[in-house]
C-alpha cells in the first residue's frame, strides 16, 4: 500500500545496536557434536577452519562452544585477524569478552560512537588497521589513547561522517605513537595545523597516503613537507589558498595521485599541478564548479601523459589508459584491472587509490541529489558505480552499493526513484552484481547490496528483474540474519517488493512472511525502530492479499503486530502495525482474521489509543483498522466497550482540517460502529453527527460518500434524525443526493433523507438543543423541510427512469426486459451494504405508505439490496420473506395508483426473491 525509500542513516546510536556479551559469545547453537548421525568432530581440521572462516564472529563463537574440538579450532588466531563490529554495540564489556580471541587481531571496523574507549580493552597490540564511521563523538583524548596502545598501526580511516571533535592534538599523538603509519584518512577534522602535519612528516616516514576531506582548516603549506606522500586527498575541504597550494604541492617528490574533488580549485591551479608535478600520474577533480566553469571541456583531457579525471572526461577511458595494454574497449575497467594484475605494484597501488577516491566522491555527489548531475549519471556515472562493484576493496564495493542506493532516489518522502537511472543499473547488469554481493559472507556487503536492491525495487521493471533473478529468496534469507543492519535492509527490500500484487505470493513461498514475523519477535521494540517499521510495512502490504494474510496469521503475525501496537512508542512502527492489522481484517468473511484480531488481548484497546496519537498517519491507520474490524458484530461492541465511540467522535472532530485519508477513515469507523442501535445512539449523544455533516459537505468523493453512509445509519433512529435536522444536515444531504458524482453517495444520502422524513417526526414536535448547538434551541418547519428533501429524493430515483424501456417492460412483463432494466440501474457497490431486520421492515412499511416518493425509493432500495451477486443479497431476501414482504410487493406492483418506477422496481425485487429461493432450495 505504501512504500518507503531506505535512507542512509546513522547506526551509531546505542539504541540501534545489539550488545555483545560473554553470553552471546559462549552460548551454543548445537546441543551435541553429532547431528543427523554425522560426527562433525571427525572432519579434517583444515575443513573445519575453512567452515569457521565463512561465519560471522558470533556464529563462529557459537559453533566453537559446542565441543572441545571446535572450541580449540574456533579460537585459532587465523580466524580472528579481522573483526567487523559495525552492527553491534561495542563497549568495554564487549571488548573484554572478545579480548581472549583478539590477541592477534590486525584489522578492526567499528561504529565509533561509544566504541573508541573499548578498542583499548581488546588488548589487540598487533592491530594494524582501524576503520571507524560515525566518528563525531571521538575526541582527541580517545584517539590519542588508541594511538598510544597500538603503536603497530599502519592504517587509520575515520569517516565519512565528520570527526568534529578531532583536532591537531590527536594528529600529533598519532604521529608520535604510530611511526609505522602508512595511511591516514579523516573526514571533517576541526583543524590540522602546521605543527601536527610537521609531526607526521618527522615521525611517520612511511606515510604514503593522506586524506583530510570535508575539513575546514588545513595548513596547506605544511602538507608540502610530507615528502613520502604518494597520494593526497583534500576532497571537499574548504578555505584552501590555491595559489600557494599548487606551488607547494607540485614539489612533493613522490606524489602520484591528487584528489581535489568538490573544492573551489580553479583552472590555473589544475594547470600548474599538471605541468609542474614531477611524478604526478592522476589528478581527480570531480564536481569542482569553479574549474568546470573556466575550462574548455573539449581540450582539457590529457597533459603530458598525466590523467585528469573530471565529470566531463571519460573516467573509464582515463583509468584504462594507465595500462600499457589496449583497454579502450573495456567498459568495466575496475573489474578488468582486478583480473589482469600483472605484478606492477606501483600501478596497482594507483588504481586502488583511484577506486577509493572516486567511490567516495560519487557517494557524496549522490547524497547531494542535484538535478544538474542527471546527464553525468546516465552517460557514465552509473557505469562507473557498477564497475566499482567489482573492486578488490570491500570498502569500495560497499560505498559503490550505497551510492547506487542513494543516487537512484529522487524523493525520500514520496518514495520516488529516477526511472532512467534505475534502468541504467538494470541494463548494466547491476541487479546480478548486487545480488552476488548480497550472497557474500561479508555482512557489510550484504547490508549495502540489500539497501541498493531495496531502493531500486521501487521501480516496477527492476522489481521484476530482482524477482526473476532469485532476489526474493536472497532477501528472505537475509531477513533471518543475526546482523541487525542486514536484516533491516532485507526487510526494506521485501517491503518495496511487496507493494505490487505480482510478488506477494513469491515472498510468502520464499519464507518471507515467517522471516518478517520472526524479526518482530527477535528484536526488542525499544532498540530497532527502523527494522521493525520495515518488517511491519512489508507485512502490511502482504496482508492486503487474502492468501498471504492467512500466512501472516499462521506465522503468529497477529500477536506480533498487536504487541507492537501496544508497546512500541515509535510512530513509524505504530503506523505500519495499525495498517497491517487493517489489511489483515479487510477480507471480511473469507477468513477468520477479523475475529482473531478482536480476540487478541489488548488489540482493540491499543488501536483506540492510537487514534489519540499526535501523528496523523498513526491516527489514520488506527481508524482504518477499527473501521475494518467493526464489520464483525463482536468486535463492534467490544470497540465501543473500550472507549471507541468517544475516541472516534473526537477523531472525526479533529479531522476536519486534516488529510482526506484521515477524514475518510474517521467517518468510516463511525459508519461501522453505527450499525448497532446502542452505538448509533451513543454517537449521536456524544456529538458525532456535526463532524459527519461537515465531512458530508466535502468535495472529495471518498470522504462525502463515507460520511453519507454513517449518516444513513444514524438517521434510522429518531433522536439522531432530529439532531441531523437541527445541525443543518439536511442541505448537505440534499446536495449529495442531487450532485455527487458517486452513485453510492447519492443513494445513501437519499436513504438518510427518507429515514428522516418518512413520518416519524411530527411537525409539531419542537427540535431541542444538540451537543453542537451550545444550548440554543431551534424551531423548524419540519413539513416544509421534509417536502423539499423528498423532492430531491424523487429526482434521484427518477434519474434511473427511462420511460420507453419502463413502459415496454410494464406492458409485456417479459423477464429479459426486467433483467435488462435491473442491470442498467444497478449500483454495484450497494451490494456490500447490509441491513438489519428492523431496516427491512421499515422499507416494507414504506411500500404501504401513500407517498409515491416513499414507495418508489423503498422499492429502489430493496432492488439494490437483493440483486443477485450482492454480498448480502441472500441475507436480505431471507429478511424479506420473514417480514411477509412478497404480498406487499405484489400489491405495490399491481396498484393502479403506484408510480410506474415503483411497479417495475417491485417486480424486479420479486424476481430476485424467486431467484434466491431457487438457489437456497
Amino acid at each position: 500500500m505504501s512504500e518507503r525509500v531506505r535512507q542512509k542513516c546513522s547506526h551509531s546510536e546505542e539504541k540501534y545496536q545489539r550488545n555483545i556479551s560473554s553470553e552471546t559469545l559462549d552460548s551454543g547453537c548445537l546441543n551435541s557434536a553429532t547431528v543427523c548421525g554425522v560426527d562433525w568432530t571427525t572432519l579434517p581440521d583444515d575443513t573445519v577452519i575453512q567452515l569457521f572462516s565463512y561465519l560471522n564472529y558470533r556464529d563462529r563463537a557459537s559453533l566453537a562452544s559446542t565441543c572441545r574440538t571446535f572450541r580449540l579450532l574456533g579460537s585459532l588466531p587465523c580466524l580472528w585477524g579481522s573483526l567487523d563490529l559495525r552492527s553491534y554495540k561495542f563497549d568495554t564489556a564487549a571488548a573484554v569478552s572478545l579480548s581472549l580471541r583478539c590477541k592477534n587481531l590486525q584489522r578492526l571496523k567499528f561504529h565509533a560512537a561509544g566504541s573508541a574507549d573499548a578498542i583499548v580493552s581488546l588488548q589487540a597490540r598487533e592491530l594494524r588497521e582501524i576503520s571507524g564511521d560515525f566518528c563525531h563523538d571521538i575526541t582527541d583524548a580517545a584517539l590519542s589513547v588508541i594511538a598510544a596502545r597500538h603503536e603497530m598501526l599502519e592504517s587509520i580511516h575515520l569517516g565519512p561522517d565528520p570527526c568534529e571533535r578531532i583536532s591537531s592534538d590527536a594528529i600529533k599523538a598519532l604521529a608520535y605513537c604510530c611511526p609505522r603509519l602508512r595511511r591516514l584518512w579523516m573526514s571533517g577534522v576541526k583543524e590540522a595545523n602546521g605543527d601536527a602535519i610537521n609531526a607526521l612528516a618527522k615521525h611517520c616516514r612511511q606515510l604514503i597516503e593522506l586524506g583530510f576531506v570535508e575539513s575546514d582548516n588545513i595548513d596547506e603549506v605544511a602538507l608540502g613537507n610530507l615528502s613520502s606522500l604518494k597520494f593526497l586527498s583534500v576532497a571537499g575541504t574548504r578555505n584552501l589558498k590555491w595559489g600557494s597550494v599548487a606551488q607547494v604541492w607540485s614539489r612533493l617528490p613522490q606524489l602520484v595521485g591528487l584528489d581535489v574533488s568538490r573544492t573551489d580549485v580553479n583552472l590555473s591551479a589544475i594547470t600548474r599541478f599538471l605541468s609542474l608535478s614531477r611524478n604526478l600520474k592522476v589528478l581527480i577533480a570531480l564536481n569542482c564548479p569553479v574549474f568546470e566553469g573556466e575550462v574548455d571541456r573539449n581540450t582539457m583531457h590529457n597533459n603530458k601523459g598525466r590523467i585528469l579525471l573530471t565529470l566531463f572526461s571519460d573516467i573509464v577511458k582515463g583509468v584504462a589508459s594507465l595500462s600499457a595494454d589496449n583497454l579502450e574497449s573495456v567498459t568495466d575497467v575496475f573489474q578488468h584491472w582486478n583480473e589482469i594484475r600483472n605484478g606492477d605494484k606501483n600501478l596497482d597501488e594507483v588504481v586502488v587509490w583511484i577506486e577509493w577516491a572516486i567511490s567516495h566522491s560519487l557517494l557524496r555527489i549522490a547524497e547531494n541529489n542535484l538535478k544538474e548531475f542527471d546527464d553525468f549519471w546516465l552517460t557514465q556515472g552509473a557505469a562507473v558505480l557498477l564497475s566499482l562493484l567489482h573492486s578488490s576493496q570491500e570498502e569500495v564495493q560497499e560505498r559503490a552499493a550505497t551510492a547506487v542506493a542513494t543516487f537512484v532516489v529522487i524523493d525520500d518522502e514520496d518514495a520516488t526513484v529516477h526511472c532512467q537511472r534505475a534502468e541504467a543499473i538494470l541494463c548494466g547488469d547491476g541487479i546480478r552484481m548486487l545480488l552476488n554481493l548480497a550472497r557474500s559472507c561479508q555482512e557489510g556487503l550484504q547490508s549495502e547490496a540489500a539497501k541498493a536492491i531495496a531502493n531500486l525495487s521501487i521501480d516496477s521493471k527492476v522489481a521484476k528483474a530482482v524477482a526473476e533473478s532469485g532476489g526474493i529468496d536472497i532477501l528472505a534469507n537475509l531477513a533471518k540474519s543475526t546482523n541487525r543492519l542486514v536484516a533491516e535492509e532485507a526487510a526494506g527490500g521485501l517491503w518495496n517488493l511487496s507493494v505490487g500484487d505480482e510478488h506477494k505470493g513469491a515472498i510468502a513461498e520464499a519464507g518471507g512472511v515467517k522471516a518478517l514475523v520472526g524479526l518482530i519477535f527477535k528484536w526488542p521494540p525499544s532498540s530497532t525502530d527502523v527494522l521493525l517499521e520495515r518488517a511491519t510495512g512489508a507485512l502490511a502490504n502482504l496482508g492486503a492479499d487474502e492468501k498471504c494474510s492467512m500466512e501472516v496469521a499462521l506465522a503468529g503475525g497477529i500477536h506480533a503486530l498487536v504487541m507492537l501496537a501496544r508497546t512500541c512508542k515509535f510512530e513509524g512502527v505504530q503506523e505500519q502495525a495499525a495498517r497491517a492489522l487493517a489489511n489483515l481484517a479487510a477480507h471480511g468473511d473469507s477468513n477468520s482474521n477479523n475475529a482473531a484480531i478482536g480476540q487478541e488481548a489488548g488489540a482493540l484497546e491499543a488501536l483506540v489509543q492510537l487514534t489519540y496519537s499526535q501523528n496523523e498517519g498513526v491516527r489514520q491507520e488506527a481508524a482504518g483498522a477499527l473501521w475494518n474490524l467493526s464489520f464483525d458484530d463482536k468486535n463492534r461492541e467490544a470497540i465501543s466497550a473500550v472507549g471507541g465511540v468517544e475516541a472516534l467522535v473526537a477523531l472525526a472532530h479533529s479531522s476536519l482540517d486534516a488529510s482526506q485519508g484521515l477524514q475518510e477513515r474517521a467517518a468510516g469507523a463511525l459508519w461501522g460502529l453505527s450499525v448497532s442501535e446502542t452505538n448509533s445512539t451513543a454517537i449521536g449523544r456524544q456529538g458525532g453527527i456535526s463532524p459527519l455533516i461537515a465531512l458530508a459537505s466535502s468535495d472529495v468523493e471518498d470522504v462525502h460518500e463515507t460520511a453519507a453512509g454513517a449518516l444513513w445509519n444514524l438517521a434510522f433512529y429518531r433522536d439522531n434524525a432530529l439532531r441531523i435536522i437541527q445541525d443543518d444536515g439536511v442541505q448537505p444531504l440534499v446536495h449529495l443526493c442531487s450532485s455527487s458524482k458517486s452513485k453510492m453517495a447519492r443513494f445513501m444520502a437519499a436513504l438518510a433523507l427518507v429515514y428522516m422524513f418518512d413520518g416519524r417526526i411530527d411537525s409539531a414536535v419542537p427540535v431541542g438543543p444538540s451537543p453542537s448547538s451550545q444550548g440554543s434551541s431551534k424551531t423548524l418547519n419540519i413539513d416544509g423541510v421534509g417536502r423539499m428533501a423528498l423532492k430531491h429524493v424523487e429526482e434521484f430515483v427518477s434519474s434511473f427512469y427511462e420511460p420507453q424501456t419502463f413502459n415496454a417492460a410494464a406492458a409485456t412483463l417479459v423477464p429479459t426486459a426486467l433483467a435488462q432494466i435491473a442491470e442498467a440501474i444497478r449500483i454495484p457497490e450497494a451490494g456490500h451494504l447490509r441491513c438489519s431486520g428492523a431496516e427491512i421492515d421499515r422499507y416494507v412499511r414504506m411500500l404501504r405508505d401513500p407517498s409515491s416518493i416513499l414507495k418508489s425509493c423503498s422499492a429502489f432500495a430493496l432492488l439494490q439490496f437483493t440483486m443477485p451477486g450482492g454480498r448480502h443479497a441472500m441475507h436480505h431476501s431471507c429478511l424479506l420473506q420473514k417480514a411477509g414482504a412478497a404480498r406487499v410487493l405484489r400489491a405495490t406492483a399491481a396498484a393502479s395508483t403506484a408510480p410506474i418506477q415503483a411497479k417495475i422496481f417491485t417486480k424486479i425485487v420479486l424476481r430476485n426473491l424467486e431467484n434466491h429461493h431457487e438457489v437456497s432450495s
